[in-house]
């Protein structure tokens, strides 16, 4: 199977490495082929090239190889949501989302147990699905504008919910 996909430029040297180091890594962990051009290319059998692909566009979408490799494990997934394109409304949500100094960012993150980037248009997320899919509804109370405090209240009541 072959995959093309298109990541940022400013992202190519973080998914290329040191001399090529991640780069080869990730071929090795994902037993695939990646060439780098105009897009992405990913060669190798169904199930390798879409775990590379996932990585790939972790990567693209402001993670680094060390958070993106946890994608491996069958037990993680990637959530990418898009942000508004309106440029003012778009300032104020990543401002919000991130936090004075990353502290809501971290927040979350910390009531979740999963990893969160804010890059470009888009908020990603990274962790076990049903992790991921609370820091999404979390995400998504923060970018409708209701207060950080209710957004991590409504998480620790979650948490505990499972304890």
């Amino acid at each position: 199977m072959i995959k093309n996909i298109k990541i940022p430029d400013e992202r190519l040297p973080v998914l290329i490495g040191r001399n090529g180091t991640t780069k080869k890594s990730l071929e090795k962990k994902t037993k695939t082929k990646i060439l780098i051009g105009e897009e992405i290319t990913i060669e190798g059998s169904s199930l390798d090239v879409l775990d590379a692909e996932n990585i790939v566009k972790a990567i693209g979408r402001g993670f680094s190889p060390e958070i993106s490799i946890n994608l491996l494990d069958e037990e993680n997934t990637l959530s990418i949501i898009e942000l508004p394109k309106n440029e003012h409304s778009l300032k104020r949500i990543r401002a919000r989302l991130i936090g004075t100094s990353g502290k809501a960012r971290r927040n979350i993150e910390r009531l979740t147990g999963t990893y969160i980037s804010v890059y470009g248009k888009t908020v990603s997320i990274i962790g076990k699905y049903h992790n991921v899919d609370l820091a999404e509804q979390a995400l998504k109370k923060v970018i409708a504008g209701i207060p950080h405090r209710s957004v991590y209240e409504f998480l620790e009541g979650k948490q505990n919910e499972r304890a």
